[in-house]
């Protein structure tokens, strides 16, 4: 019998966002092969490109007026205090998570069409991404 994950939720502004917990608590449970050095996980590379896209989110959708100025981030926080990953570990996620961000709020000062286009864009990266993480790494 195969168990369905729920990974994405209906949310804020009527679109679907990643339910970053439930993956946070998926990835808690996995566990590095030993062939892989101790400071990195298997889902290390997901993993980096779902900070990116939190970082992302983080800038775009409250500079377009959505309500959720730290929902991005505290997401970002969430995944950071499941993994509880070394220091220089998280040094590497949460850098990924700031680039995006900093990024993006180089490029992007107002909210504009393309603005708004490359939200939904990250935005439906990220739902893909934490898709890939919990029915990749997580466990049933």
């Amino acid at each position: 019998m195969t168990r369905r994950v729920d990974f994405a939720r209906k949310g804020l502004a009527g679109g679907r966002i990643p339910a970053i917990a439930a993956m946070a608590l998926a990835l808690v449970l996995v566990a590095a092969p030993p062939s892989r050095a101790a400071d990195e996980a298997p889902y290390d590379d997901t993993l980096a490109k779902l900070a990116e896209v939190l970082g992302a989110l983080h800038h775009l959708r409250p500079l377009c007026g959505a309500p959720e100025a730290q929902t991005w981030r505290d997401q970002m926080q969430t995944i950071l205090d499941a993994e509880q990953p070394s220091r220089e570990r998280r040094q590497r996620i949460v850098d990924r998570f700031n680039q995006s961000y900093r990024g993006l709020a180089a490029v992007h000062r107002r909210c504009t069409p393309a603005a708004r286009a490359l939200a939904e864009t990250y935005r439906l990266r990220g739902e893909a991404l934490g898709h890939d993480l919990v029915t990749r790494w997580g466990h049933p």
